[in-house]
């Protein structure tokens, strides 16, 4: 017989956790081995039940979810986090995968949505809703920063170059630019990704494509 997925409930509202509770106990795989009612309860019991999974309501009273997650996350990187949450917004579930959490479950997809979600992340993967996944996607383009983005057009071309091996006579030449002026671009690439010698440099060209 397969173990049960061992479940942690945290809500702050009674009937939400009672709805939840007979939709998940109905499950042969799953079995709710506790409840709390606000952040700083869950955190304990999560230390003191070691549950598999903690669904996770995001806002609520004394540590919300986030913070609650963070502690649970230092507890044991073993305790899974399925948020559950009213809120789409990209702020609250950027904040919860930040903290740790494997999942984000809106309460108003739950009742189709969360045996796929706590299963899914019981087994390792992650989860979203597909309500929240497009607010996601578009936020991380606009919060996501890679490096090779603060280098103009031409540092990109230099950089590849002295990856590829070229000295700055080399690339002078080939730029028809100055020696002195390819001397600054490179000194001013080594500032702006923080590197130190030409052996960081190949590997940062490396890891992000532009030379293989």
């Amino acid at each position: 017989m397969n173990k049960k997925i061992r479940i942690l409930l945290a809500d702050d509202h009674t009937l939400v956790r009672q709805g939840f509770r007979l939709i998940l106990s109905a499950q042969s795989d799953m079995e709710v081995v506790g409840e709390a009612g606000n952040g700083r309860e869950t955190v304990e019991m999560a230390r003191l039940l070691m549950p598999d999974i903690v669904i996770m309501d995001v806002t609520m009273p004394e540590l919300n979810g986030i913070e609650a997650t963070r502690r649970i996350r230092e507890i044991s990187s073993h305790i899974r986090v399925l948020a559950l949450s009213v809120h789409r917004d990209s702020v609250y579930v950027r904040q919860m995968i930040r903290s740790g959490a494997e999942g984000y479950l809106l309460k108003e997809s739950a009742d189709t949505d969360l045996l796929a979600a706590v299963r899914a992340v019981a087994q390792g993967h992650s989860y979203l809703s597909p309500e929240v996944s497009g607010v996601i996607l578009k936020d991380y383009r606009k919060h996501a920063t890679n490096p090779v983005d603060l280098l103009s057009a031409r540092e990109r071309e230099i950089l590849q170059l002295l990856a590829e091996g070229r000295t700055n006579k080399e690339i002078a030449s080939l730029l028809n630019l100055s020696v002195y002026t390819v001397d600054g671009h490179r000194t001013r690439i080594m500032e702006k990704l923080n590197l130190h010698s030409i052996g960081e440099l190949v590997l940062f060209a490396v890891r992000n494509g532009m030379v293989s």
